[in-house]
């Protein structure tokens, strides 16, 4: 993992958001105790991906933002933050990424979330937290759109707040329940809500982000805002978006592809070149941007290239059966 933090150059004031406006859009970071994301701290937040499914994950300069304040555009440049990737791989086009998902409650084809989007509101927005925990409770986020240097945060942050108890071994997520604002939701391509689940190791990884914001920008609606999941080794399989509800369990969930394809989607995911989907390889997979004379394929990497990182959580793990 690749965390770029700006060196401190105190920003003028003209370049900070009010603080009246800041404070009103982060009841629900305050309340779950994150100051780390404000502009006060110098966390920039942004998180670097390292490897070929991950390069599309939704993190790149605030820089690019229009309206990044100047000490931020000094400090971090794309160009800058390209040469501390230390794949010196291209970043995928924020076109590609808002322009090419999967989020079913907006249609299955890979299309259909940045045209259906629209329907979604986002704010005021609130996540139900509840299960073997101390301090359950519902708690409003605000969509933000305003300078502040950071994407998201540690999923390991929230989880702290709330105090799981000592039997509390999984989480699992729920997407919003909507079918006026979802509207794929009326149909049967998958049973709804959406549900994906972790093993609290995974969760607490510092790898795992809550993300908000990508590309310097607010999260869109069609990549899950406002509050989404991400899980860089997982990428591809574990990424609930638009999440209304978080609940502490001891036993493991069945989350949404498991109910509906157990034989080709375990409850780990994790990404392994050596075992093929049952109807495809992913010994390759095809980078965005692509095109049908142009594939833009590559060998796939073992956790999406955070080996190093993540696989230790699943030592003595045969990873070809507890796929």
């Amino acid at each position: 993992m690749l965390i770029l933090t700006h060196d401190v150059n105190a920003p003028t004031s003209s370049e900070i958001t009010p603080e009246s406006h800041y404070l009103n859009r982060r009841s629900f970071l305050k309340s779950a105790g994150i100051a780390s994301a404000s502009v006060v701290t110098g966390t920039s937040g942004l998180i670097l991906p390292q490897s070929a499914n991950a390069l599309a994950l939704p993190y790149a300069p605030i820089a690019e933002r229009p309206d990044a304040p100047s000490y931020l555009k000094k400090k971090i440049s794309s160009r800058k933050l390209a040469s501390k990737n230390p794949t010196g791989e291209t970043l995928t086009p924020y076109e590609n990424v808002t322009t090419y998902n999967n989020f079913y409650e907006f249609g299955t084809d890979k299309s259909d979330p940045s045209a259906n989007a629209g329907t979604i509101k986002v704010s005021p927005w609130n996540v139900k937290i509840d299960g073997l925990c101390n301090k359950p409770g519902t708690y409003s986020l605000e969509a933000w759109s305003m300078v502040v240097p950071w994407l998201g945060f540690p999923l390991a942050d929230l989880i702290r707040r709330f105090q799981p108890k000592s039997n509390a071994k999984f989480v699992e997520f729920h997407t919003l329940l909507d079918p006026k604002q979802l509207p794929a939701q009326t149909g049967s391509a998958l049973p709804w809500p959406y549900v994906e689940a972790l093993r609290m190791d995974e969760a607490m990884h510092p790898l795992t982000i809550m993300a908000m914001g990508l590309y310097g920008r607010s999260l869109p609606d069609q990549n899950g805002a406002p509050l989404r999941l991400i899980v860089p080794w997982k990428y591809g399989f574990k990424s609930i978006k638009s999440i209304v509800r978080i609940t502490f369990t001891d036993r493991a969930p069945v989350s949404t592809w498991m109910r509906l394809a157990p034989s080709e989607y375990g409850f780990f995911a994790n990404v392994n070149p050596t075992v093929d989907h049952p109807r495809w390889t992913q010994a390759s997979e095809r980078r965005l941007p692509s095109s049908l004379f142009n594939q833009n394929r590559r060998k796939t990497l073992m956790f999406n290239g955070y080996g190093n990182e993540v696989a230790g959580l699943y030592k003595n793990m045969d990873l070809k059966r507890y796929f």
